[in-house]
């Protein structure tokens, strides 16, 4: 069973009606998030906008929340997210904004409550970094492409 943690929600000023991120099956990952848009936003091709979602969130220390694409959106259209996953840290109290481009070879219009993204709450480690010399490995130095 996942674990279970609590997240506080506010819905905003735009965010009248819309339904809470929900999970969608049993065993989803990610909450879908709403388009809070009040006018339809047209994406041409190989464009981007900053989608509102009409909500803001308070997660618990030692937790983010990470924006990712909803894969029939991407498949069917073409559409994606420009930062993905998106980050919300812990202490960020503000909207929750979600970058839509269009990488699809025709208009998409985002419309009012249309899933638009996923949101994932994961933990989350700090680094504590050590300045020091690398231990060696088989694999090396050897990075893009260099398994063939």
């Amino acid at each position: 069973m996942p674990e279970k943690i609590t997240v506080k929600i506010k819905m905003l000023p735009g965010g009248e009606g819309l339904p809470l991120p929900m999970y969608h099956s049993a065993h989803a990952a990610g909450m879908d998030l709403v388009a809070a848009v009040s006018d339809s936003v047209v994406l041409e091709p190989g464009r981007w906008s900053l989608i509102p979602t009409g909500m803001a969130i308070e997660l618990p220390d030692g937790y983010e929340a990470q924006v990712r694409p909803r894969s029939g959106l991407a498949l069917k259209h073409g559409i994606s997210l420009l930062n993905t996953p998106g980050t919300i840290d812990a202490d960020y109290r503000g909207e929750v904004g979600v970058i839509l481009v269009n990488f699809g070879h025709e208009p998409f219009t985002v419309n009012r409550g249309d899933r638009i993204a996923q949101m994932v709450v994961a933990r989350v480690a700090r680094a504590l970094l050590v300045v020091d010399e690398l231990s060696d490995t088989g694999r090396g130095d050897g990075g893009f492409g260099h398994t063939g």
